[in-house]
């Protein structure tokens, strides 16, 4: 956020010169940085010697990101690792150093320069850089697509603990985690909740990778390969986690009507989404709303958009339950 007081000259070139920030994540990550951080502050010159890196090359990249709170340098000129740089390790608790790596990645940067393009005819700046739609290129390019799983697996792991903090999950039945990727969410509500069962459904290439093994033994789940956009498994809690801001409102209004005829009685619908406030301050959902407009169809919405969504599929929206994190919990029931 830019001080209302600041030059409007630099306050435009800082913001054009924005993707060297993502640049100079993607490097540190790729260099390892954060991990040999983790036992205690370094200077440029040792840490280069270490991870194969010209010393003063590396000591501009380290005090740059330190302007960003990602790394701190002392007074003795050594480098410390911070919060925000602990999120790096490919260890840390809340990491997201795979979906830094997909974030900074030609996926997404280069369709970014065919904005304006994407502009003029509505379509998406990614058909007009790689001449297909996402999704479709991830599935003929396995390898990108392995990428962008994992990054969403690291999403889902970073906001699931605030999740969980704020939403009352219910004691027992089936929780359906629709369109739910590798699993990463499921995998945490069922593990914080031992009365319910859990049903993963995604394409069968991505549920292929699923994380839900990791519970052992347990029969408390399965995985079901199929499509949202023609049927969703019953279950009394049906959650879809970063999946309405990939389509249109036609595409939306049709997974929702899936779910609205899934949902056994009394059952809900939870959409995890993030929610655009009103009103003209910097706020993160704006950010991924460009991202969506470059990426796919879809967008990021305001609590009135998605109550029009839920309407179109004989859904009512009932509350928005904000999170410490990113998103939002948009619950709704049958209309």
């Amino acid at each position: 956020m830019t001080s209302s007081s600041e030059d409007p000259v630099r306050q435009v070139l800082s913001d054009a010169m924005a993707h060297l920030y993502s640049a100079a994540l993607r490097a540190a990550v790729l260099l390892d940085v954060a991990e040999h951080l983790a036992d205690g502050p370094r200077d440029a010159a040792d840490l280069a010697g270490e991870i194969g890196a010209h010393g003063p090359s590396l000591h501009r990249l380290l005090r740059f990101l330190a302007g960003r709170g990602v790394f701190r340098e002392d007074e003795d000129g050594r480098f410390h690792l911070t919060p925000a740089g602990d999120v790096l390790r490919a260890d840390a608790p809340r990491t997201v150093r795979t979906a830094v790596l997909g974030m900074t990645s030609d996926l997404c940067l280069l369709p970014a320069t065919g904005l304006a393009a994407a502009l003029r005819d509505g379509g998406t700046a990614f058909e007009h850089r790689f001449g297909r739609p996402l999704f479709e290129y991830l599935a003929e390019n396995p390898e990108a697509g392995d990428e962008f799983n994992q990054a969403m697996v690291d999403i889902s792991t970073a906001e699931g603990d605030a999740i969980l903090a704020v939403y009352d999950f219910p004691g027992s039945g089936v929780v359906v985690d629709v369109g739910g990727g590798h699993g990463a969410l499921l995998l945490s509500v069922l593990r914080a909740h031992p009365g319910l069962r859990g049903v993963l459904l995604d394409q069968d290439a991505v549920v292929a990778g699923h994380l839900l093994g990791q519970l052992g033994g347990d029969d408390r789940w399965e995985v079901v390969a199929g499509d949202f956009f023609d049927s969703v498994p019953p279950g009394d809690l049906l959650v879809l986690k970063n999946v309405l801001h990939d389509w249109d409102d036609e595409q939306c209004a049709r997974i929702l009507g899936n779910c609205r005829r899934a949902l056994r009685p009394g059952g809900r619908v939870l959409v995890v989404d993030a929610v655009i406030p009103p009103g003209n301050e910097p706020d993160f959902s704006k950010l991924l709303d460009m991202s969506m407009l470059t990426l796919l169809p879809g967008r990021e919405r305001t609590e009135p958009q998605f109550r029009d969504l839920f309407d179109r599929a004989g859904l009512r929206l009932t509350r928005v339950v904000r999170t410490a994190g990113v998103f939002s919990l948009i619950e709704a029931v049958p209309g």
